[in-house]
């Protein structure tokens, strides 16, 4: 029998399984009440718009087209809806500045393998968001903590040399993270665009959680405020990803990236060689349903899900004992819980699921160095408020017991 360990390459053995990915099987069983997966509610779908698209699409003569290969850059309608809906946000681009993507997951695999060589330094946040590290973790890199206010470029610098490498990016989700719910400030994110310029380096903006702002002032993207820097696009250093899956589907997997046009080719070279081309047909009815529909579904989904996000908050301060803290995020999905200091997030859930038939995802997992142990992420998306608050009222009595014996 062949030894596959033997002949894998050495890439396979930073390859790890999802932890949020196994624990959505928990969303299969009907007496857990989960705040696991992070992952849109599909009763907010808009089901008969993408119902009335794809039978458009065999009803007025574009099958041949929806069924046929495409160009790698991505269906030209779709980018120029993207193109619009970009200077929206600020952003000033061309159709070539834009390309699709099979979900902005692969987007980030993408650009790791674009820019990391084994052993290169890559800035992501502690926490950050765990399909990032798993995108990133193939090309074998090293990490550092991308902070402001306490580190200085020279100190990234040399920490990577120190190592025999180089910082070749700096990585983070701006607005309602995941897995924190937290948004990076306006003064943040020009600190962040000024250390990319002392060490020449992209940002990689992960913009998966945009359009889902339910309070608060919005803030620029970093792009945005790149160009307003550079004075155009293509002499940016910030690279925009972006997605429908948190707005329209995500079972259609189509992401896009918003770049310089240097960035986009190498991009374009990669998806050839890899799938050819992000799915027709689907490219063609998410542009006709965005085309139609899209502020309408906004407005939707950030009505159910602030509802949620006011329910969680509310059943937190009720519940959960002293010594326990979390964020209060102005839009995204997720609350992050800081438990008091000893408690570990992974033997809580262990507790929870067994006892309290509650689920989440412990939070060391989002910690390139596997810190975090008691911390864990709360989604709200999936659960109704009144499920929300007997959720939170069990984990809140669990976190109580767990003290409790602790002293």
């Amino acid at each position: 029998m062949l030894n596959w360990d033997h002949v894998f390459a050495t890439r396979s053995s930073r390859m790890r399984a999802s932890e949020i990915r196994e624990l959505l099987k928990l969303l299969d069983k009907p007496d857990i009440i989960s705040f696991a997966g992070g992952i849109p509610d599909p009763a907010l779908f808009p089901e008969a718009e993408f119902n009335q698209a794809y039978q458009a699409l065999f009803s007025e003569g574009k099958a041949g087209a929806a069924l046929q290969y495409s160009v790698s850059e991505g269906y030209l309608l779709l980018r120029t809806w993207l193109k619009e809906e970009m200077g929206r946000l600020g952003i000033d681009c061309d159709v070539d500045n834009i390309f699709i993507t099979s979900g902005s997951q692969q987007a980030l695999d993408y650009l790791g393998k674009l820019f990391l060589s084994p052993g290169d330094t890559a800035l992501v946040t502690w926490p950050t968001y765990l399909g990032a590290l798993q995108a990133f973790n193939a090309y074998e890199p090293q990490y550092d903590q991308l902070s402001t206010g306490n580190r200085t470029p020279a100190s990234y610098r040399a920490a990577a040399e120190a190592q025999g490498s180089a910082v070749k990016f700096a990585y983070l989700s701006t607005d309602f993270a995941n897995p924190t719910g937290q948004t990076v400030s306006l003064e943040e994110r020009q600190q962040i665009l000024s250390l990319a310029d002392e060490l020449d380096i992209p940002v990689v903006e992960d913009a998966a959680y945009q359009h889902l702002r339910y309070d608060g002032t919005p803030i620029p993207p970093i792009l945005s405020l790149d160009i307003a820097r550079s004075g155009g696009i293509d002499a940016c250093r910030t690279i925009y990803c972006g997605s429908f899956s948190k707005t329209l589907a995500p079972g259609l997997r189509v992401g896009y990236v918003v770049a310089a046009k240097p960035v986009i080719r190498k991009l374009v070279l990669m998806k050839q060689a890899a799938d050819l081309h992000s799915s027709t047909i689907n490219q063609m009815v998410v542009a006709e349903v965005a085309e139609k529909h899209f502020p309408a579904q906004i407005a939707k989904i950030r009505a159910a899900y602030a509802a949620r996000r006011d329910a969680m908050l509310a059943a937190l301060d009720t519940y959960m004992p002293e010594g326990t803290q979390w964020t209060r995020p102005e839009g995204g999905m997720f609350v992050w819980v800081t438990l008091p200091d000893g408690m570990d997030g992974a033997a809580l859930l262990a507790r929870s699921v067994e006892t309290e038939k509650v689920a989440f995802v412990p939070g060391q997992a989002f910690f390139a160095d596997r810190s975090g142990a008691n911390t864990i992420r709360l989604s709200y998306s999936c659960a109704n408020e009144a499920m929300i608050d007997e959720g939170i009222r069990r984990l809140g009595r669990l976190v109580g017991s767990a003290l409790d014996r602790a002293a």
